[in-house]
């Protein structure tokens, strides 16, 4: 080995070392798997992260509390299984990857793109934030294996198999009734496929948004520990997106992390606040000129704003102590190194009391009000998840070497 490459890992190991010292510091290594972006992300000024927006997740935010990384998500939505609709569903996700690229190249000194766990770690020693790229809807591949590949080029390192309506891969937990779609197919000959390039590549699993049945094949196929990037516990909350405790057991049982999200609606059920919210959505995209809501185009608008403050006020959302119930069951049913955290941040997520990344220190504050102590608190911030995460790489090496 040249003085160079020696060098070279002595630095990375001190920052590694520096980097777990200060986790343990008073201020865990805060990890949120699940944050979406706009399409206009980056591309107006309105929604430039280096600023002051109106985004739950932007830097300053994320500095103010003490959130070191996020998985931004390339996100598109469910549509027909044809060329047009793959073609389609490419382009969009193109639009948030070349986001993603221009607020890396925007602000080197404050955030840097994590590939790697240890990227994390270093990013977090040398006082930057880390952005790593997760991929909801694997409809976005457009049917094409070889997109998986280039997904990874792009930094993507976890795969999100389906959304809202089945897709080509697996079913969904809300498969389209209008489609007479059922829950109940799991997983597709193209989507074992992919789970098994994803495992020869390094990159994380996850079945969240996945049908029950598909989580079940995924666990039953997959080289390597699965995430579930942003579920919470139906035992609690009887909600479809939510996991059974058979399958946080299951998931645990094979190494995997289920990451708890505080998104108001599998944290806390309300009915009448969830028919409040759509009668106002489709009231601002009448006043819009829309013949329907579109997230991305009304939900920053004055009127939809002022509306959901008088849902707000009238429907008290869920609350933080709430979603920590989740947390706490999943850790008591799956095991503390198999929980996480994720918010949903900018996708529907927010509770009373993390509301935006500004308010991350609320939730450590209120685990150690649970009697988590310091170390308990790291695994369930980041430790969990850079552990799966590792694994999922080992695997992926493993599988190269087996093919050399």
């Amino acid at each position: 080995m040249s003085a160079r490459a020696t060098i070279a890992v002595i630095t990375t190991l001190l920052a590694s070392a520096c980097a777990m010292h200060h986790a343990r510091d008073g201020r865990p290594l805060a990890l949120d798997t699940h944050v979406d972006i706009p399409f206009a992300y980056m591309a107006e000024p309105r929604f430039d992260a280096g600023g002051d927006t109106p985004l739950k997740v932007d830097l300053g935010k994320m500095e103010r509390g003490g959130l070191d990384a996020a998985f931004l998500v390339v996100f598109v939505e469910q549509g027909p299984l044809d060329a047009q609709g793959y073609a389609h569903a490419v382009a969009q996700a193109e639009r948030k990857y070349a986001a993603i690229d221009r607020l890396l190249q925007r602000y080197p000194g404050r955030i840097r793109l994590a590939r790697t766990p240890q990227d994390i770690r270093a990013n977090r020693a040398h006082g930057r934030l880390s952005a790593a790229i997760g991929v909801e809807n694997a409809y976005s591949l457009g049917h094409d294996l070889a997109r998986l590949d280039a997904a990874w080029a792009r930094g993507a390192r976890y795969l999100g198999l389906v959304h809202v309506g089945n897709n080509d891969l697996c079913s969904s937990s809300l498969p389209d009734a209008e489609r007479h779609e059922t829950n109940e197919r799991g997983i597709t000959d193209f989507g074992r496929a992919v789970v098994a390039r994803a495992n020869a590549l390094g990159m994380m699993v996850d079945v969240s948004h996945a049908s029950d049945a598909c989580v079940r094949d995924v666990l039953a196929i997959s080289a390597a520990p699965i995430i579930a990037s942003h579920s919470s516990a139906r035992a609690l909350v009887d909600h479809a997106r939510n996991l059974p405790d058979d399958l946080l057991r299951a998931i645990a049982a094979r190494g995997g992390v289920i990451q708890a999200v505080a998104y108001r609606e599998f944290v806390k059920r309300d009915p009448a606040r969830e028919a409040a919210e759509k009668a106002l959505q489709k009231a601002v995209a009448v006043q819009a000129g829309d013949a329907e809501y579109d997230s991305e185009k009304h939900d920053y608008l004055p009127a939809y704003v002022e509306g959901m403050r008088r849902i707000d006020a009238q429907f008290p959302l869920a609350t933080l102590d709430m979603y920590l119930d989740h947390v706490q069951h999943i850790a008591r049913v799956a095991g503390i190194d198999h929980v996480g955290i994720a918010s949903d941040f900018d996708g529907g997520g927010g509770v009373d009391g993390w509301l935006d990344a500004s308010q991350t220190r609320n939730v450590t504050e209120g685990l150690r009000r649970r009697g988590y102590d310091e170390d308990a608190i790291g695994m369930i911030w980041s430790g969990n998840l850079l552990r799966v995460w590792q694994a999922a790489i080992d695997a992926g090496a493993k599988h190269q070497e087996a093919g050399r």
